[in-house]
């Protein structure tokens, strides 16, 4: 009766177990076979859908689920996911293998899919309700993934990113895709500009008046002028609705240099829940 008395005694001085550290916030990633990701998540129990965001170059993803895009996000239910690119062997900044003439360290593709399985185990993430979209280099690695496999996300939203020189000659199949720009982007201009020589060949960013065609070409549109046309809250938005079942192309322009634009979530998320049905 001593011992027992004793062990109760301590265990209540001992006062609360404490809770094992979860990872995701911005200074404890989660650890995938390939790499790492941040997340947010909104209240309540999921499954949540979820909005994927690929930082630019140089970027990490643990600022980015404390910041005002993850924080709108979460507030309307999604979860927030931010992936971590490598750093190069030589360079002390992250990045994407983004371009399929230059392969890298890591398939990046099927990094995400890893990130998007582990997240659906670890925090109940539904990948059928699941946006990828990107900034910069990140908006390139959306655009790349869109194009090679339409169907490893419900639908994609780059951001001063697109595809880079020589353009890709065609896509897997018709995608959902909202593509957004600044129109004095001088980082990522519209009509691409080279911006080194790597083995004798330009790296050169793309066309992205090309891409639009690209992606008019792989959804089946009727025609290259778009049939609607809209500007409200800073962007220039036109979209292509004689398509093929199940495609969705808008482009919105804004009054800006190279960045994510004030208003982007509130504009790609109503975009995002305005489609109609899966893409998986």
């Amino acid at each position: 009766m001593r011992l027992a008395s004793a062990l109760v005694l301590c265990l209540c001085f001992a006062g609360p177990l404490q809770a094992a550290p979860i990872c995701g916030d911005p200074d404890t990633p989660c650890e995938t076979a390939t790499g790492s990701y941040h997340i947010a998540l909104p209240e309540g129990p999921g499954p949540y859908p979820v909005l994927v965001f690929l930082h630019g170059h140089g970027g990490r993803g643990g600022p980015m689920v404390a910041g005002e895009t993850a924080r709108e996000a979460t507030a309307r239910g999604y979860a927030y996911i931010a992936p971590n690119g490598l750093v190069r062997p030589g360079r002390d900044r992250p990045s994407w293998n983004f371009h399929p003439d230059f392969p890298g360290q890591r398939d990046e593709a099927a990094f995400l899919h890893e990130v998007m399985q582990d997240a659906a185990a670890r925090f109940d993430v539904d990948p059928k309700r699941s946006l990828l979209a990107g900034f910069s280099i990140g908006g390139s690695l959306a655009s790349y993934i869109a194009c090679a496999t339409p169907k490893a996300f419900s639908a994609y939203a780059p951001v001063s990113g697109s595809f880079w020189r020589p353009h890709p000659t065609g896509c897997a199949g018709a995608v959902r895709l909202l593509h957004t720009h600044g129109w004095r982007d001088e980082v990522v201009p519209l009509e691409g500009r080279v911006i080194r020589q790597v083995a004798g060949r330009d790296f050169a960013q793309g066309d992205v008046f090309h891409a639009m065609s690209l992606w008019r070409a792989a959804n089946g549109c009727e025609a290259h002028r778009a049939d609607w046309f809209e500007t409200v809250d800073g962007f220039m938005r036109r979209a292509w609705t004689r398509c093929a079942p199940g495609a969705a192309l808008q482009f919105a322009l804004f009054d800006g240099g190279h960045g994510v634009p004030k208003g982007w979530s509130t504009l790609a998320l109503d975009w995002f829940e305005a489609l109609a049905g899966p893409n998986q």
